[in-house]
């Protein structure tokens, strides 16, 4: 091709998921050439699939979104969202769609993914009865299940295991998983592993039917449950079909290219379909009898398409299906082929039913190569061991070490990674290689994740590569003779363990004493909130008073939101509230035009607050007898609490009461990261206790306290400290937990990846907090004590501090009343109808 000829040549992206995003992105990198127009069939534009479930546990459609909606303008590509390609003319090369308009094209690249396959299911078009694909779908699910009791997902591979989670977290009671087949995942894990799967999400309350094929759905208009072809039967309130994908071919097929015979476009190693002009990528492309239901693949084929159109070469010859996820709080890996067996290789199986672990590698009969393997419950080796597939690295004399860990003192998978060739492809998401990576490092000057990812875009994708690349990072580093210190930044030479201690033990009470004395240089952007969340952990001082070393949310005590205003959360012990005092937050709200939303850690919050608003609006939540929640700060955010023994049938103790006892003792104590709690009556976990930073969970014989959990966008369960202990007791041992985590963590790490770090684990952090082993349990529950003895309220003492008040005026010189002929003018509706 003539690149002097693209100037005024046209491509049409039919579909703007992820796939279709991607390869505008990939060719907006290479030329700016082309001019490009993209049609997205949904309402917005593109986001990411692969973290669906994530929209539950609190990320906004906004954090999903593969970029800002300027993006598209920002490279000049036309984008017309809403609207369906209802047509092509192949012969005059033109597309029509749903809304009108008619285009001409030179290329058209079809990304239209895949919808979720239905079976043919008398009673499937039943009200309750929901598919897991889209955002849309999403809301559905949402606004439905405030309403069911039960609920079951129809198919338990991938999709369908997120949809349990899905249910799960939305507060369904029951939730069952009907897999047609005899195990889960089928299409990833052997029977083994599956039934480990099974076991581990039984414990988690998931409720598993295998071989079970649905005969109809059961009901009038609306579903009431599910009629099996053995005859059994369940009663259900809502059903989530999630049995597969179907390639979206309809299109093509109307144009006349040549599709499967089971669905899908196909494609050759360029992605042509049987029109030279017309591309296929995604999960609608058929390549060589095979489609691809990986987001990395589609990468992948965006990037060839996007180098065959700039007069490069490059081809697609199949991609790597390995994965590894976390399902339900559960590792699941796949890698290589996991299902060859004798007498085609040999099998390694580890198994630990106690602990839920299940591993397999599969080895070749001279026991030189690993060909794959399974990985349930501890999945950490996953990324070594598919590099150790995908680059035919022989294995060592005792390969069962890659699964049980070394015994002998060898290096460390840190120092693995650097023996790999440099053509082993790290991030297949963003295909870059483990030459790109160390390149950067020694040419470029990269020594972080995040410098990386501006670098090259490794770890942007579905971000499972990130170890690697740091550990590629660090033996890149130590191998050109740089010492590797783990040091809060540039302008203190220490760790933030270590200058906690030093801060602690020469009675360091400011920002500038503490530059003085162990720093250098004026400071940055990354020490000054760590030193003030250490000055604020070691003397419980108002950290607004050092206001000048904070970032926006601390240093005006709330969460600055879009648009410039910031939100305002009055901390609710337990979720309970008086009707006194729901009707003040309602009077606040609506006096200063507050946007209101009830959150998932049984708070209400308030947005749309001006800044300079804030302190009267406190002032008024303080004299109802509110006080800050803590919602801006790294600190304890809400212990969170089911109903107990006061109203539930189920309740083995008051978990309310002790819920509100617990978040009233460590309110306001700052820690190097947020801290979420939860106190459960019951086994039923109604208050998801396991997936906080601890949680307590009633017992027959007193609590059990967990520790080290998570939720978010890395959820994982929290581990199992002690069982069946007092009160007194349980407070006692968090007292020390707390105490401990505060003294030695890095900052901005999360009390789940502290534990994952920590030399001896679960067994290491017992012998310190309940055995004492270290010595220091009496010094940390002293330290906690004069934390909790030193607690106050940081909105009020702004309230009642005209000095500290003073931080909130928009402007040094503004008057103290406020002029009535000034007012801000709210552009939310404005703005919504603009995106619209």
């Amino acid at each position: 091709m003539d690149m002097s000829q693209q100037d005024s040549k046209t491509i049409v992206v039919v579909g703007n998921g992820m796939v279709g995003y991607k390869f505008c992105e990939k060719l907006t990198s290479k030329t700016t050439a082309f001019r490009i127009v993209v049609f997205g069939e949904e309402p917005r534009h593109a986001y990411d699939r692969v973290h669906l479930s994530e929209y539950f546990n609190g990320k906004s459609a906004d954090d999903l979104s593969m970029s800002h909606l300027g993006w598209y303008s920002e490279h000049n590509i036309a984008l017309h969202l809403g609207d369906t390609i209802t047509e092509i003319n192949r012969a005059e090369k033109t597309i029509h769609s749903l809304k009108g308009v008619s285009l001409s094209y030179d290329y058209l690249v079809l990304a239209t993914g895949s919808s979720a396959f239905v079976p043919d299911i008398p009673g499937v078009e039943k009200d309750g009865v929901f598919v897991y694909r889209t955002l849309e779908d999403l809301d559905q699910i949402q606004t439905y299940a405030k309403a069911a009791r039960k609920g079951a997902v129809l198919g338990g591979g991938l999709l369908g295991l997120e949809a349990a989670k899905a249910l799960i977290d939305l507060g369904i009671e029951e939730t069952h998983v009907i897999e047609f087949a005899p195990r889960l995942m089928p299409r990833q894990i052997d029977s083994a592993g599956s039934a480990m799967l099974q076991s581990k999400l039984e414990q988690l309350g998931l409720k598993v039917h295998m071989n079970k094929s649905t005969s109809s759905i059961l009901g009038a208009d609306t579903i009431k449950g599910l009629q099996f072809a053995d005859d059994t039967s369940l009663d259900v309130d809502m059903l989530v079909i999630s049995a597969g994908i179907r390639p979206r071919d309809e299109l093509a097929k109307l144009a006349g290219l040549e599709t499967g015979t089971r669905g899908g476009i196909v494609v050759n190693e360029q992605m042509q379909t049987s029109d030279a002009s017309i591309y296929a990528i995604g999960e609608c492309a058929l390549y060589d009898g095979m489609i691809y239901g990986l987001v990395a693949p589609g990468y992948e084929m965006a990037e060839v398409v996007a180098t065959q159109l700039c007069a490069g070469e490059r081809a697609f010859t199949g991609y790597d299906m390995s994965t590894k996820l976390k399902l339900i709080g559960v590792d699941v890996a796949s890698f290589g082929d996991p299902f060859v067996t004798e007498p085609d290789s040999r099998s390694i199986v580890f198994e630990d039913s106690h602990k839920g672990i299940y591993k397999r590698i599969n080895i070749s009969n001279d026991g030189k190569y690993l060909l794959g393997g399974v990985l349930i419950g501890d999945a950490d080796a996953y990324n070594l061991l598919l590099q150790t597939v995908n680059n035919n690295i022989v294995l060592p004399p005792n390969p069962e070490d890659l699964i049980l860990g070394s015994r002998g003192g060898e290096a460390s998978a840190g120092a693995g990674v650097i023996t790999l060739p440099d053509e082993a492809l790290i991030c297949s998401c963003e295909a870059v290689s483990k030459g790109d990576i160390c390149g950067a490092v020694t040419d470029l000057n990269v020594t972080t994740v995040e410098g990386m990812k501006k670098c090259n875009k490794a770890g942007t994708g579905c971000g499972g590569c990130v170890p690697l690349v740091k550990d590629l990072i660090n033996e890149t580093l130590k191998a050109n003779g740089t010492y590797i210190k783990n040091v809060v930044c540039e302008h203190f030479d220490f760790s933030r363990q270590e200058l906690f201690d030093l801060l602690k033990l020469n009675h360091i009470r400011t920002y500038d004493d503490a530059l003085d004395h162990f720093g250098k240089g004026d400071g940055c952007e990354s020490c000054k909130p760590a030193v003030a969340s250490i000055l604020a952990s070691l003397w419980n001082d108002v950290i607004v008073k050092q206001h000048t070393i904070q970032d926006s949310n601390d240093r005006y005590l709330a969460n600055i939101q879009k648009g410039g205003t910031y939100s305002v959360v009055p901390r609710i012990p337990g979720g309970e509230i008086t009707p006194d005092k729901l009707i003040i937050i309602g009077q606040v709200a609506k006096k200063y035009g507050l946007y209101t939303k009830i959150t998932g850690g049984q708070r209400i919050d308030l947005f749309g607050a001006h800044l300079s608003d804030l302190p009267d609006i406190w002032e008024e939540l303080i004299d109802a007898g509110f006080e800050s929640g803590h919602a801006y700060g790294k600190a304890l955010r809400t212990v969170k609490s089911c109903v107990g023994s006061t109203w539930c049938r189920f309740g083995l103790h008051d978990s309310v009461s002790f819920a509100i006892e617990v978040e009233e003792r460590y309110r306001g104590i700052r820690a190097p990261h947020k801290i979420k709690g939860g106190v459960s009556g019951c086994v039923r976990e109604c208050a998801e206790a396991q997936s906080k930073d601890f949680g307590i969970i009633a017992t027959e014989k007193g609590w059990n306290l967990y520790v080290g959990g998570n939720g978010g966008s890395k959820p994982q369960h929290a581990q199992l400290l002690a069982t069946d202990i007092d009160k007194e007791t349980c407070i006692k041992y968090l007292d020390r937990f707390l105490m401990f985590y505060i003294n030695t963590a890095d900052a901005l790490t999360r009390t789940a990846t502290w534990l994952n770090k920590m030399e001896g684990g679960l067994s290491y952090l017992k012998n310190v907090i309940i055995n004492d082993s270290l010595g220091i349990c009496a010094q940390l529950e002293t330290e906690m004590q004069a934390l909790v003895n030193s607690y106050h309220c940081e909105w009020k003492e702004v309230v009642e501090n005209p000095d500290l008040r003073k931080q909130f005026a928009h402007f040094v010189n503004s008057p103290k009343e406020k002029d009535p002929h000034v007012a801000f003018d709210t552009m939310r509706e404005q703005v919504k109808a603009k995106e619209w």
